[in-house]
């Protein structure tokens, strides 16, 4: 299980992620200049850091390395949430309580998430699978409140 990034990592790595591509020190640093003052080698150390634990692979380019993200942002995120989620007394009172946290969208990437996992069940079947109800959400109802008086 993944170790959640520390804050630096995380803006780095979110760059990484978001290019989607092979990147140097260099345009990681100017990027982040942006938003912060930090040294060169400091985005180097932290880069070098994320290769020795595995985030990222890289492969040289002259002097300097090109460095490219080892799996996704939604991997990472996942395998957090896995990790929490399995480390609770109560795994189904984690999940309900995690449910009752989510806005809207969330809800509905949710429901999207599992249309997916029901879908693509691994069996190898063709068929397509039986519709199935959204999963249910504490305080959630599909109908649209009465308006008094009707």
């Amino acid at each position: 299980m993944p170790r959640p990034l520390g804050e630096l990592e995380d803006a780095v790595m979110t760059r990484v992620w978001q290019w989607n591509r092979p990147v140097t020190v260099r345009e990681v640093l100017e990027d982040l200049q942006q938003e912060r003052s930090i040294a060169y080698t400091t985005v180097m150390t932290v880069m070098d850091n994320l290769h020795q634990k595995g985030w990222v692979r890289r492969e040289a380019e002259g002097r300097a390395y090109r460095y490219t993200a080892v799996s996704t942002r939604a991997a990472y995120s996942a395998a957090l949430m896995n990790e929490a989620w399995s480390t609770s007394d109560n795994p189904a009172a984690a999940l309900v309580a995690f449910f009752g946290m989510m806005s809207a969208e969330q809800r509905e990437a949710l429901r999207d998430a599992v249309r997916v996992v029901q879908y693509d069940d691994g069996s190898g079947a063709d068929a397509a699978p039986e519709p199935a109800a959204p999963p249910v959400v504490e305080g959630e109802s599909d109908e649209r409140p009465q308006e008094p008086g009707r």
